[in-house]
């Protein structure tokens, strides 16, 4: 009896936590994007990201201070990662983007990991996973939450699949492996 209490408690947790985050919509933010003044036809902040849809542009931070923009990588084909150092899922898919990238950037393929910054444990903390695992893709860090909205990483590992005109071609929840990595990759332009 007190399992199903505790099921059906879970789920009416997740429907409100999912309730919740559909009822806030997306803030205009007043034309700025992290920060960073756009005009009106720059401005992504307002534009959820959608398969078949270009990948609304960012500006962020890496660890080591440097400014990316996502439209830095259009040519390439790019995987898009939302994840934060507690997440399991999340650590079991890192050894396998690493390998990964290591053997396919030289064929113009590129890992994007936005470091869900406002829910993680601090710049510390990162620096040390980003060590441990080895990581030599680009981690950038989304500070305030607003570009984890904007790609709707509600569940962590979150992924975005972008072929080289920077056109959402697949969005995945959860975490991949090489192989799944490999065909996303190969299904697109």
């Amino acid at each position: 009896m007190n399992k199903n209490r505790l099921s059906v408690a879970i789920f009416l947790l997740a429907v409100a936590i999912v309730v919740v985050n559909l009822w806030n919509p997306l803030k205009d933010n007043n034309d700025r994007t992290n920060g960073v003044k756009t005009s009106k036809t720059e401005d992504s902040t307002s534009a959820l990201a959608k398969e078949g849809k270009p990948a609304p542009d960012f500006r962020l931070s890496t660890l080591d201070g440097k400014k990316m923009n996502l439209s830095d990588y259009k040519g390439k084909k790019v995987i898009l990662n939302f994840w934060a150092t507690w997440c399991p899922p999340c650590k079991a898919e890192m050894p396998h983007m690493q390998k990964f990238y290591a053997e396919n950037k030289e064929e113009g393929v590129e890992i994007i990991a936005v470091n869900l910054t406002n829910m993680d444990h601090g710049i510390d903390g990162i620096h040390e996973f980003i060590k441990d695992y080895e990581l030599t893709f680009t981690v950038p860090l989304d500070e305030d939450g607003q570009i984890g909205k904007q790609y709707q990483a509600i569940t962590i590992p979150t992924s975005y699949v972008i072929d080289t005109e920077g056109v959402i071609a697949k969005k995945i929840v959860g975490p991949m492996d090489e192989g799944m990595m490999e065909g996303l990759i190969k299904g697109i332009e």
